[in-house]
């Protein structure tokens, strides 16, 4: 059973405010002494983890469409236990979701899963009475979404606002709250969005309370708390790190007396892009799990038996990895011994020969480069190869998220083969080593993190 109370933070188009709202509505809630979940629709790694630093709590994300919709309850549930108040931040437009696919992966979907209510961000720089046909067309277009209220972002002035309210008086919505146009908050952003919490250090700090400074002074936080707590129960049970009777099979038992094999998982500012819910599945699938920092390291933990590389911002970071050649050494020693490498993404480049001309770990024959195109979507995906992750025919859905492009060299055996948008083959299987651009997230696939303990188990 759910009964957190609970809001959605959405808005009609990105760039609204979203990010600025959600991040300063869970540090404002924090400040006062509450426990607040954060939750991010979609696959974005990097505002969980503003949400993170303001909430003390792990960022985590809802993707409907990666885990399935049957999971999102289950998940927030997980995420929100013993939470005084969940807050959601939404995805791009309210109804905008998986290109194609409808309502998947939507801002509307979730909220309406959840059962919460949508807090409606509305850009009012460029309009005054106009504001009310754009709200009422958002709460009328589905029925099921219930916005409750709406928060006016970069209201001009007193007139402004005057004009703004009298507008929303005849659409029935309560305006909670009005920020006004103010000099951008201390968020710089790159070319896949804004620069994540690792890399920013104090300034991230100084971001996030000025964020919660701002909505405390224009929202209204009670009537916020008081719509959170209409959200009505729901009955979903909450999802655990279990690897599940299948993955069981996979990873095999663990001897008595034997010692749980180290994961090491790459963190620190140049790899920060994962899901909280890894990490779990992996301690449950009996590892534990090492986190270390390739940018500062020269070894990998004691005992390492396999390594997770996910994804973030490598190519920014180019000279400061490949000047760190004993951690390069001991990374193609570990994979060359055949032991399991997971690498998604960054983890990919960090793999290959060499990225911008720079020398990388050489595991992989392959050259990386910054690219102008940017890859983005969902995938679905099926393995073309038996790997430590995944058995030939195994079905994942994933997102690509990158301006980087990949030359491999010859005779490499790929790890996935890709259904959409266009079919194609991609990644490489080599020995213990798996490494693709493919972000997934493995709480749909609990027993990809089993079958990747069981081999580091085997060794």
């Amino acid at each position: 059973m759910v009964s957190t109370p609970r809001l959605v933070v959405a808005a009609p188009a990105s760039g609204s405010g979203k990010t600025t709202v959600a991040t300063g509505l869970m540090a404002a809630f924090a400040a006062r002494g509450l426990a607040v979940s954060p939750h991010k629709v979609g696959p974005d790694y990097i505002d969980p983890g503003y949400h993170a630093l303001a909430t003390g709590r792990p960022g985590r994300n809802l993707d409907a469409y990666m885990c399935g919709t049957e999971l999102i309850a289950p998940l927030f549930a997980h995420g929100s236990a013993g939470c005084d108040l969940a807050v959601v931040e939404g995805v791009m437009g309210l109804y905008d979701g998986a290109s194609g696919q409808g309502e998947l992966a939507s801002t509307a979907q979730v909220a309406k899963v959840l059962r919460a209510p949508v807090v409606l961000v509305v850009d009012a720089s460029s309009q005054s009475r106009s504001v009310a046909a754009l709200v009422h067309g958002f709460a009328s277009w589905d029925p099921e979404v219930r916005i409750g209220g709406v928060i006016l972002n970069k209201v001009a002035s007193d007139r402004h606002e005057a004009l703004l309210r009298d507008a929303l008086d005849e659409s029935g919505l309560p305006v909670l709250g009005v920020l006004r146009r103010a000099g951008r908050l201390a968020t710089p952003s790159r070319h896949l969005g804004l620069v994540p919490v690792a890399e920013r250090q104090g300034d991230a700090v100084d971001a996030v309370r000025a964020m919660g400074d701002r909505v405390r002074a224009g929202c209204d936080l009670d009537a916020l708390m008081a719509l959170a707590r209409t959200a009505p129960a729901l009955p979903d049970a909450a999802w655990e790190p279990e690897p599940g009777p299948a993955a069981a099979a996979v990873s095999g038992p663990a001897r008595p007396g034997s010692a749980r094999p180290v994961v090491a998982v790459a963190g620190g500012a140049a790899f920060t892009f994962t899901y909280a819910e890894h990490a779990e599945l992996l301690t449950a699938a009996g590892a534990e799990v090492a986190v270390f920092d390739p940018l500062r390291d020269e070894k990998l933990p004691a005992g390492t038996a396999g390594l997770v590389i996910g994804g973030g911002f490598p190519e920014m970071y180019a000279p400061e990895l490949s000047a760190n050649e004993p951690l390069r050494r001991a990374v193609t020693e570990l994979a060359l011994s055949g032991a399991p490498v997971a690498a998604e993404c960054a983890g990919l480049l960090y793999l290959a020969r060499e990225l911008d001309g720079r020398p990388m770990c050489g595991v992989l024959d392959a050259s990386a480069r910054m690219s102008e195109r940017l890859t983005l979507g969902y995938r679905h995906a099926v393995a073309v190869s038996d790997s430590v992750l995944a058995a030939a025919g195994t079905r994942m859905r994933g997102h690509e998220f990158h301006r980087t492009v990949l030359e491999p060299g010859a005779g490499s055996v790929p790890a996935w083969g890709m259904h959409q948008p266009e079919r194609r083959v991609e990644g490489y299987v080599q020995g213990g080593v798996h490494a693709s651009y493919l972000h997934t997230h493995w709480a749909a696939s609990p027993e990809v993190a089993a079958r990747f303990v069981g081999h580091c188990r085997a060794r």
